[in-house]
């Protein structure tokens, strides 16, 4: 099968966490046309479960929607950082927990129109105190929730964040 060629790609925007670019794209059907690509450098989402069973969700401000939403603690990579070692400190800078246990639920591409970010879910277990350690541009609020009461909020909208709806459902066979 024929994959696309990038035939030009010029950096429009230089930013912190990602980079915007302006390609000039011949398809593999030859249909050569101008797209804006998000080029990004991944991410590491973690489902937290506590022993008693409640997932740890964030209740996080995200000016880009507006307000707050419902989420599960994640964060990008760093340049060559094993996705694993991202999870383990986002669930400690954003919860105030670590987790004993990993596993890899998925990795997903929440954005395939237009950005190359692949996010890595996984679940996280045997929970244990740590310290909090919010970047200053994080505001959020850590909110222990029945893992029933997470379906039930997907089902009525309340939570909205792909990566978080990704994860819950991904999680439930692990999770009974």
């Amino acid at each position: 099968m024929k994959t696309a060629v990038c035939n030009r790609s010029t950096l429009i925007l230089k930013g912190r966490v990602f980079d915007f670019y302006a390609e000039n794209v011949t398809l593999p059907n030859d249909v050569t046309l101008e797209m804006e690509i998000i080029r990004h450098p991944g991410a590491a989402a973690i489902v937290p479960v506590m022993a008693d069973g409640r997932v740890l969700l964030l209740q996080q401000y995200r000016h880009a929607v507006g307000g707050f939403i419902w989420e599960i603690p994640a964060g990008t990579l760093d340049p060559k950082e094993d996705p694993l070692v991202c999870a383990r400190r986002e669930l400690v800078e954003e919860t105030g927990y670590s987790a004993r246990y990993f596993e890899k639920l998925a990795e997903i591409t929440p954005l395939p129109a237009y950005s190359d970010e692949r996010i890595h879910l996984f679940l996280g277990t045997g929970l244990e105190k740590a310290t909090q350690d919010l970047d200053a541009d994080e505001l959020l609020y850590v909110h222990p929730v029945e893992y029933q009461r997470c379906l039930d909020m997907i089902a009525a909208g309340e939570i909205q964040d792909a990566k978080t709806i990704s994860a819950l459902h991904l999680s439930a066979g692990r999770l009974g």
